[in-house]
């Protein structure tokens, strides 16, 4: 018999808020983190805009000498696993270190080191490059740090899925948990690639929002105008329990895992296959493992990132997967990447993390900048104003490049 998994920490950071609850307030409010970049000039890029994290001092969470062997994705990992572990009360102690792991992905890990060290080697030399690169840089290293950190001696891996790394990080912990490899796992995703490099490799992929006139609008997911997605960064980290170990140590319970899915496109290097092929059987996959029928959803926090074809094709997937139950708005979904931009590696964990709180809050983020749905868009978007909803289950999806789609089922915890 499968195991139970329940959540019991979660820890958010992205351009609206560097704590859980700040993250939810905003979120809540309907705030956009969108502005013009401040942490390197833009001005001579297509885009100028993104949605950073403001006001982040990793010294709050690493002593000075340690931060300078770490990327920024491995900051803002720690820092959001810190918060995880306060709230879920979790302390790891000799007797469970073997039975707790870390599955802390990135879709690119730390891309400004990279530029960095790349430009200290044309500058100066071979010689002059930092001994501290490669373990600052590669994505592994996130996880590494949370481990040591926490004396988690148990599973551990670092999943780089592009924009479904999380997902797949969280999906599969939760697997790990129930068959019994772990009783305990810290899983999410971190992304700090608010870079020249990366800017300027997605502005001349034309997968960005060019709206420079106006950050704060760029980001409108199912919109009829919307022209691309807006890069954010950020770290979502999730504790996940087995039931009765949380049980037995007196943890607050936050929600439950229900089910994960995932599935190929098999189509295209960087486009959505038509009608979300991919996505339906990633959305049915994870109904499917965790018992639920569609009917019962409540909520969907798409992936939708703004992008012309790839809002249309998830909006028609969730159709074809929940038909009537969709259609007839029964069936709430919206995209919180409105106000987040899109973080790439760690997009799923932020997202599971806010679906877990909608659950908890009975309350729906909205999609912001939404004034006339695209005509591929008929579903019921929140649009603009976040409300109150009894939901009992919701579903969250998170699809990357090279056609990688996931999908997680969760539940509104009651005893």
């Amino acid at each position: 018999m499968k195991r139970r998994v329940v959540i019991t920490g979660v820890g958010l950071i992205s351009g609206v808020g560097n704590t859980t609850d700040a993250v939810w307030e905003q979120l809540v409010a309907g705030t956009s983190g969108v502005e013009t970049i401040a942490s390197f000039d833009a001005s001579e890029f297509p885009v100028t805009f993104a949605a950073e994290v403001k006001n982040f001092d990793p010294l709050a969470f690493v002593d000075k000498k340690e931060s300078r062997k770490m990327g920024r994705f491995i900051h803002l990992a720690i820092a959001a696993t810190e918060e995880a572990m306060k709230q879920s009360g979790l302390v790891v102690t000799p007797e469970i270190e073997e039975r707790v792991g870390v599955f802390i992905g990135s879709g690119i890990g730390g891309f400004e080191v990279i530029e960095r060290e790349h430009a200290t080697l044309l500058a100066n030399g071979p010689r002059k490059i930092s001994p501290f690169f490669i373990p600052a840089a590669i994505v592994n290293m996130a996880a590494g740090h949370v481990s040591i950190r926490y004396n988690a001696k148990g599973p551990i891996s670092a999943t780089a899925t592009a924009c479904a790394t999380s997902a797949n990080s969280i999906g599969d912990s939760f697997h790990m948990i129930q068959h019994g490899e772990a009783d305990v796992m810290i899983a999410g995703g971190s992304e700090a690639a608010v870079t020249p490099l990366s800017l300027g490799g997605f502005a001349a992929m034309r997968a960005l929002s060019t709206r420079n006139d106006d950050p704060k609008t760029a980001s409108r997911p199912f919109d009829k105008d919307r022209d691309g997605f807006v890069l954010g960064e950020g770290a979502g980290i999730l504790i996940l329990e087995e039931l009765e170990f949380a049980r037995a140590r007196g943890a607050k319970i936050l929600g439950e895992i229900l089910g994960y899915g995932m599935s190929a496109d098999a189509y295209h290097m960087t486009g959505i296959a038509p009608e979300g092929a991919g996505a339906q059987r990633s959305m049915r996959a994870a109904l499917k493992d965790a018992g639920i029928a569609p009917h019962e959803v409540g909520y969907v926090n798409a992936h939708a990132t703004s992008t012309p074809a790839g809002d249309g094709n998830e909006s028609r997937a969730i159709e074809l997967v929940f038909g009537d139950h969709a259609t007839s708005h029964r069936l709430k979904v919206s995209s919180t990447k409105s106000m987040t931009g899109h973080l790439l590696g760690a997009a799923g964990g932020l997202e599971a993390g806010i679906t877990a709180m909608a659950l908890l809050k009975q309350k729906l983020p909205p999609t912001i900048n939404l004034g006339t749905p695209g005509e591929d868009c008929v579903l019921d978007y929140v649009a603009n104003k976040a409300i109150d909803a009894k939901i009992d289950v919701a579903l969250s999806n998170s699809f990357g490049f090279g056609g990688i789609n996931a999908s997680l089922v969760m539940r509104r915890w009651t005893e």
